[in-house]
């Protein structure tokens, strides 16, 4: 009984406050970096007392631990027939950046890996733990090692001159001319033997 009443119970404010404070941090270190970014800032954009930031988060290196804390939401690679593997991909990233590219923690930590190596590591973790495995599911193991870096290298390349570098020759293109270009190099990593 108890526990049917929790379920339905309405999200406590801490919740609130927690994702509030996610979200205007997300936001700060995007735009501004992690050095850039104060606790300060984050409260006043949260609209709480900066104590609050430090009483849920503790620091600004947790904070930003937090802010990249990212599951990729991919689809379920072994429901896709191999020839359409790589177009359901690069759809997948595009739907994802574009979706809110200035919120989304993969940008973030993108912009935020080049410069700052708990980002660089963090971006390591995420890819290895998340494309590799559901690759591994799709392809079986024996032609997914070497391949997994190999389109993520391509998949956060576009992410970096599309939505960071804003490149006019990539930024012009529609998602549509994006995925029938990049997929068949991304379809060929797939396919090598």
């Amino acid at each position: 009984m108890m526990q049917d009443a929790e379920k339905n119970a309405p999200p406590r404010r801490s919740d609130h406050t927690r994702a509030a404070i996610l979200n205007a941090a997300r936001h700060r270190f995007a735009t501004q970096g992690f050095e850039r970014t104060t606790i300060r800032a984050v409260a006043a954009d949260a609209e709480i007392d900066p104590s609050m930031v430090m009483r849920y988060y503790g620091s600004k290196a947790q904070l930003f631990d937090a802010a990249l804390a990212i599951d990729l939401r991919l689809p379920d690679l072994t429901a896709v027939p191999a020839d359409d593997l790589a177009r359901t991909l690069v759809r997948h990233f595009l739907h994802r950046w574009e979706d809110d590219p200035t919120g989304d923690a993969l940008l973030l930590l993108l912009r935020s890996a080049v410069t700052n190596d708990q980002a660089a590591t963090r971006m390591h973790e995420i890819f290895a733990a998340q494309i590799s495995p559901a690759l591994t599911a799709a392809l079986g193991p024996e032609r997914t090692a070497a391949r997994a870096g190999l389109i993520s290298a391509q998949l956060l390349g576009l992410g970096l001159t599309r939505y960071l570098l804003r490149l006019p020759a990539v930024t012009v293109l529609t998602a549509e001319q994006i995925i029938d270009t990049l997929a068949p190099a991304i379809q060929a990593t797939l396919e090598q033997r």
